[in-house]
């Protein structure tokens, strides 16, 4: 197994690389043929991980996952042959969507556009909890992934893959290469060695500083390696992103050894594992070596605020696979601005009593951008810093979406009715989405089984998405009363999410029901009534939890308030001015 050499690949991950697409006459013979197939539409994440597939990113893997794969992979973190892949990479599908009389299908993008043809071999049944606890260590709906699994197709499907298409882009087609066209590059570079760097983030100095000096150490060439698929809601855009990578390639990199490419993978946000598949992609893409960061492919606090994973746990698995995987981790270190010496350490290596800089990540958000200043060049580089600042404003210019959730008759409406009058006094644009509204006409015709109801909530939370992007405030009223369903909204609008659970006992909403509604579930009347006959699942950890017995209304929404200046989503009163002049 080659660990030297870009152009020597005999390891599993980078031999001959996996080639799904067809070509010439048999491209035009399947296009014919396409279409008089049964057609499936797949999600946006499984649209990635067919291109993966068919450039072969995810080599030795030539089709969605089999079940024998699929469940050894679970286990063992191997495939049915024993070779190492940590990840299932399956195909979700609802069985309503198989026709029985098929044996080819077709697989359409969202907008029906026609990437391959598939021959079913095997549709089996998966239990999405035990995937989740197994691949991820959680079953926490707070994790991006789960919340998103419970969406998924109750069946997975495999079987042989013609690629007709890929997805077609039209953005930075210049860097969207394929693994063999990467390492075709890296090669003519003329480095035996290839350290690879995987980011989701955008690129400050210190992050300058560890991939250069990574370089160094391995005395090779620089594959700076961004995902654009599918990434940890909230993350910077890629198209953001994308620019701040290219200027400083351009700009503050050796372009003689020196790569970027993009790479169109879905992320699993699954730590350890993932730490591993990133080390197999990059291995198919020519690198030998790959930097691991802290927390590597970490998505954040669970419900209870606590990380999902340990900080180290990544490196210490991808030093235990190295060997097999025939790739070397370089650790990424932790490293702070020594001001007085103008220079970049790690933070075990600081002198005694040195003064030091940094920066998180938080506070670039909070301390900066939302408040309009500029970052410091000793963080980052100003063609970073104007880029970030031309698309992030400052907090009180951006959109939020405050997602009002508790049982009927709880007082959410009474509270942002309220509410919507005190942000609109603020200057603020304001939207209301009230459950009862939207169920007259965005949702009319949904029942009240649990599938309606996600259906309903879903359809609110992509309109308050819509409106929290354009920098607008939105104000959502409605049960709600499944928390994965609720954390998949949260992911749809990103970072300025705000819940708000609001906490009013059943038998105080009971007392308040001049509808009668409760009488009439208790008495059988009517099914499925939330807090009755059908669960409400209260948020584990909202950002606000409002008490409406011991407070009115009034106060309630007066508290939001406080809480919104406090985030800086509105500004104080002494300093709200429509020019914003006070606010620089």
């Amino acid at each position: 197994m080659s660990k030297t050499s870009s152009k020597t690949l005999i390891s599993p991950y980078g031999g001959t690389l996996v080639d799904l697409m067809v070509t010439g006459d048999e491209r035009q013979e399947l296009l014919a043929r396409a279409i008089h197939l049964p057609s499936v539409q797949i999600s946006a994440r499984s649209v990635c991980d067919l291109e993966m597939l068919a450039t072969g990113a995810f080599s030795p893997l030539d089709r969605f996952m089999g079940k024998a794969d699929y469940e050894r992979v679970l286990t063992e973190m191997r495939l049915k042959n024993g070779t190492l892949f940590p990840i299932p990479i399956a195909l979700p599908l609802d069985e309503s969507t198989l026709p029985n009389y098929a044996e080819e299908i077709t697989l359409n993008d969202s907008r029906n556009n026609t990437l391959a043809v598939m021959q079913i071999e095997e549709v089996y049944h998966y239990d999405h909890q035990r995937e989740a606890r197994l691949v991820l260590g959680s079953t926490d709906p707070k994790h991006p992934l789960i919340s998103e699994m419970v969406r998924w197709g109750k069946v997975y499907v495999s079987g042989k893959l013609k690629v007709i298409n890929l997805p077609i882009y039209h953005d930075f087609v210049e860097l969207r290469l394929t693994p063999a066209q990467v390492r075709a590059r890296l090669e003519a570079m003329g480095y035996s060695k290839v350290v690879a760097f995987q980011t989701r983030n955008p690129l400050h100095r210190i992050h300058e500083e560890l991939t250069k000096r990574a370089a160094d150490e391995v005395n090779g060439a620089l594959l700076i390696h961004p995902v654009v698929g599918m990434t940890r809601p909230g993350d910077v855009d890629h198209y953001t992103r994308v620019r701040t990578y290219r200027a400083l390639v351009e700009n503050y990199y050796d372009s003689k050894r020196t790569m970027l490419s993009l790479l169109p993978l879905a992320m699993r946000m699954a730590g350890p594992r993932e730490a591993l598949l990133h080390a197999i992609i990059r291995r198919n893409h020519g690198a030998t070596h790959f930097i691991i960061g802290r927390d590597h492919a970490g998505p954040g606090n669970d419900s209870q605020g606590k990380p999902f994973y340990g900080p180290y746990e990544a490196q210490i698995l991808m030093a235990q696979y190295a060997e097999e995987l025939g790739v070397q981790p370089v650790e990424f270190k932790e490293l702070v601005y020594l001001p007085d010496e103008e220079r970049y350490e790690e933070t075990t290596k600081v002198p005694e009593g040195a003064p030091i800089l940094s920066i998180s990540g938080t506070q670039v958000r909070d301390e900066y951008l939302a408040k309009g200043k500029t970052l410091p060049e000793w963080f980052t580089r100003k063609e970073t810093a104007e880029i970030l600042q031309q698309m992030y404003p400052p907090r009180h210019k951006q959109g939020v979406c405050l997602w009002f959730t508790g049982l009927s008759g709880s007082g959410k409406s009474t509270t942002s009715e309220i509410l919507t009058s005190l942000l609109l006094e603020r200057g603020r644009q304001v939207t209301v989405l009230d459950g009862d509204v939207v169920r007259t006409h965005l949702s009319k015709g949904l029942g009240f089984s649990r599938e309606d109801r996600d259906t309903n909530i879903l359809r609110i939370g992509y309109v308050a998405s819509e409106i929290s992007h354009h920098g607008g405030i939105v104000i959502c009223a409605a049960i709600s009363p499944y928390r994965a369903t609720r954390n998949e909204v949260r992911k749809m609008v990103g970072e300025n999410f705000v819940e708000i659970f609001v906490d009013t006992p059943i038998e105080v909403c009971e007392q308040r029901d001049v509808k009668g509604m409760y009488a009439r579930a208790r008495r059988g009347q009517i099914t499925g009534f939330t807090g009755v006959d059908d669960p409400y699942e209260a948020p584990v950890n909202p950002e606000i939890t409002l008490d409406t017995v011991n407070n009115d209304a009034a106060q309630n929404a007066r508290w939001i308030i406080a809480h919104l200046e406090e985030r800086g989503f509105i500004l104080p009163v002494s300093n709200n001015h429509s020019d914003g002049e006070k606010s620089k």
